[in-house]
């Protein structure tokens, strides 16, 4: 059996099957009915089915003369000739894996075209040519590689293609589908066991122990109180198991977050972290309403590495001050090294001795998790294991859970053991140690977040506060977007994300949380490893993270007060040192050294200016080199001899014709042609033009006319044509089969040498 390569799947002849057997014109068709299997690429091939049905071409609207001829056999089932094909076949058993598109030139199913490039001599019966193609002329004015064009096939649905195009997706917004893919619990839950739900205990637990330390120092490096990091740290997670499509995604305050917060703030107060976390869910729910999420693909991986690695290091930075025990204000990053030369000598000994060996501490907590546990052991010492071994075996996997648990647990042990260190201090009326102080107790209400704050004598309004906030409204939902997405594709395991989704369940998360005071939330990678590590089953693991935390906020407040800040910097520089990404320049150089620019920008431009401002300057770096390759496009020129023996020059453009590659393509043109030979400019590549690029186009037209001198189109996409009709050139000469160039170039010479056509 004769196997194909259609739309990259390989597929056996059965399964390639256009139309049945077409006999003579007054015989009836075969009505049996050969289904190809659903692809959202097979929309042209289906199309191309119904036309034979009618008798017309796929590519021109004019009737295929084949199909007039009685006694062939065009594309039919018996596949009399295994090296005839339909559009975008590749036939494997030929000399070489050849697609026959390209060698025709796209062209019909039924009348194959020659092309520039030479051409295997098959015929549709293997016994005669192709009468509309092989007899002069080429039955269509345009080429068809892959696109769709008149065929003459009557339409049913009279209705606009934006009508159609918008009853379509009504029709999709309430289907079963949707809600199931906008509403995932549905989806999951009817299938959840007791088993799952074991499985989202044990890890809701243990991510609700790592985030408890977390949010009360992310609340630090936000500038906010600590009890508004806990206040983050439990509405998202009950919201994301509803909306949530990632089971590994653990919603919460994350350090990328706060920092961007901390720099929007200006010290004016909670209130305005809590309406940008509504804001930020406003823009991302807009957002992923609107399917924007194209918009995340504009920060490349270089522009995030810089941004990311300057943010670990401003986060570590700010922390450095209550490592050494100081205070004075500015957050950013010159002015936290510039306050600290001036107040070094205020440096408390015992807070740097604690927050170093608390840094200490939890870099080597962090590496127990990879201490093996006992020795391989061979196939022969495995067959001769009793049941003494078999313990020992049990053993070794207690030991190696429990390492992994003192690993995961390392930051709640940690802060444990030094707020229990600092009591006892306190008990013998010695404070050795900054502590966090009083963290209020209890709830927060449930309220509509604050459209309006009083700071000291002022009132500021919603649209000041709005004013206040600036680009952070937009910067702060794009990048946890990013941060999101980024994290659950780690954890995806090669399955889809949906990215739209994540959008809208990130939005209703950062609303959500914003009625119970919280500051901007996203996914935390930190934390989504120990969930995914943890065994996670599904998103319902945040239920249980969550009422940990209420737990924590309803009785353990009070004894929060005795947790010193220099333990809270070190679990966040010890969690933020590996965010740093400085290892990725190297790869990045030996790669393209080009993208080094963008990324040094922006990680330069973070570091002296905000945030916010050095990602937008590298991602303006970053579109800044997309559009000079768009403005200097690669003209490639050779020579070439027709069939006739016309001599003529052709040009390649290798991509598309927008306004800023205008001008340039005109000048290389005009430089690359023979005033002696015909110019032919090969638009294969050109998938598209603007206006701008049209007037070009027409200019070039016009100096090739002053001097006489020829230049045809070749290849020109309908629409692209249409384009350059559009500005009306004296004589726009195009064509789409070799037949036709031959033809047009035979008249240039004829007309050069002043003799008749």
């Amino acid at each position: 059996m004769t196997k194909y390569k259609l739309n990259n799947t390989v597929r056996s002849s059965s399964e390639v099957t256009l139309t049945s057997y077409l006999g003579s014109t007054e015989s009836k068709k075969d009505e049996r009915a050969y289904h190809i299997p659903d692809n959202e690429n097979d929309n042209v091939n289906t199309e191309s089915n119904r036309n034979l049905e009618a008798g017309k071409c796929h590519v021109c609207p004019h009737p295929c003369e084949f199909l007039q001829e009685p006694g062939k056999l065009a594309a039919s089932l018996e596949k009399r000739n295994d090296k005839f094909g339909l559009n975008e076949l590749k036939v494997e058993n030929l000399d070489r894996n050849v697609c026959l598109c390209e060698k025709y030139n796209g062209g019909c199913k039924l009348c194959p075209r020659p092309s520039l490039a030479p051409t295997l001599a098959l015929s549709l019966d293997a016994r005669e040519a192709c009468h509309a193609c092989h007899g002069g002329t080429c039955g269509s004015p345009y080429p068809n590689a892959n696109g769709t064009y008149p065929s003459g096939y009557p339409v049913k649905d009279t209705k606009p293609a934006w009508q159609r195009d918008l009853s379509k997706r009504a029709r999709g917004c309430f289907s079963a589908k949707t809600l199931l893919r906008r509403i995932p619990i549905l989806a999951w839950l009817p299938k959840y066991t007791w088993r799952s739900g074991l499985a989202d205990i044990i890890a809701g637990l243990t991510v609700g122990l790592t985030v408890i330390p977390q949010a009360i120092a992310y609340a630090g490096v936000a500038g906010l109180p600590p009890q508004y990091g806990l206040y983050s740290s439990f509405m998202a997670c009950f919201v994301y198991t509803v909306f949530g499509s990632v089971k590994d995604s653990a919603i919460g305050p994350t350090a990328i977050a706060a920092i961007l917060t901390r720099e929007n703030l200006h010290g004016l107060g909670p209130e305005f972290a809590v309406l940008l976390a509504f804001l930020s869910g406003c823009v991302e729910l807009v957002m992923g309403i609107l399917q924007l999420g194209f918009l995340i693909d504009f920060i490349s991986g270089p522009v995030s590495v810089g941004f990311t690695s300057a943010a670990a290091i401003i986060i570590a930075t700010t922390q450095v001050k209550d490592i050494l025990g100081l205070s004075f204000p500015g957050g950013k990053f010159l002015q936290v090294w510039t306050g600290m030369y001036e107040h070094i000598g205020e440096t408390r000994l015992w807070d740097t001795v604690l927050g170093i060996s608390c840094i200490v501490v939890l870099l080597l907590l962090r590496k127990v998790k990879d201490i093996k546990v006992g020795s391989e052991r061979s196939p022969s010492a495995e067959g001769a294991v009793g049941e003494g071994a078999e313990g020992g075996s049990r053993l070794g996997a207690f030991v190696s859970q429990a390492l992994w648990f003192l690993s995961t647990t390392r930051n709640i042990l940690v802060v444990l053991f030094c707020a229990a260190l600092a009591y006892y201090f306190d008990t013998q009326k010695q404070t050795p140690f900054v502590l966090t102080g009083d963290v209020k107790p209890g709830l927060p209400q449930i309220s509509p977040p604050p459209f309006s704050a009083t700071v000291g004598n002022h009132t500021y309004t919603f649209m000041e506060m709005a004013s206040t906030l600036g680009s952070a409204i937009f910067v702060v939902p794009l990048l946890s977007i990013l941060e999101n997405i980024a994290l659950a594709k780690v954890f995806s395991e090669g399955k889809y994300v949906d990215a739209t989704q994540e959008m809208v369940a990130l939005g209703v998360c950062n609303i959500a949380s914003s009625l119970v005071d919280s500051m901007p939330v996203s996914g935390a990678l930190s934390r989504g490893a120990v969930n995914h590590a943890s065994g996670v089953a599904s998103p319902a693991g945040g239920l249980y993270t969550g009422a940990l935390v209420l737990l924590a906020l309803q009785y353990f407040t009070p004894y929060f007060y005795f947790i010193p800040k220099a333990s809270l910097a070190a679990v966040i520089i010890a969690a933020v040192v590996f965010m740093m990404e400085l290892h990725v320049f190297k790869p990045i150089w030996r790669t393209k050294k080009l993208d080094i620019i963008p990324a040094v920008v922006t990680f330069a431009a973070c570091l002296l200016t905000r945030l916010e401002l050095g990602i937008v300057i590298g991602i303006a770096v970053n579109l800044l080199f997309l559009l000079y390759a768009s403005a200097r496009p690669s003209v490639r020129v050779t020579r070439a001899v027709s069939s006739d023996g016309v001599a003529h020059v052709v040009a390649t453009v290798d991509r598309a014709l927008a306004f800023p590659s205008a001008e340039f393509v005109r000048r290389a043109l005009r430089k690359a042609a023979d005033p002696s030979l015909p110019l032919v400019l090969d638009a294969s590549h050109v998938q598209a033009a603007d206006f701008t690029a049209a007037k070009g186009i027409k200019a070039l037209i016009e100096d090739f006319h002053a001097r006489g001198q020829t230049i045809i189109f070749y290849n020109v996409k309908p629409s692209t044509a249409a384009v350059f009709r559009g500005v009306r050139p004296r004589e726009f000469l195009h064509c789409a089969c070799r037949a036709e160039l031959d033809a047009l170039l035979l008249r240039a010479q004829r007309r050069a040498k002043r003799l008749p056509p």
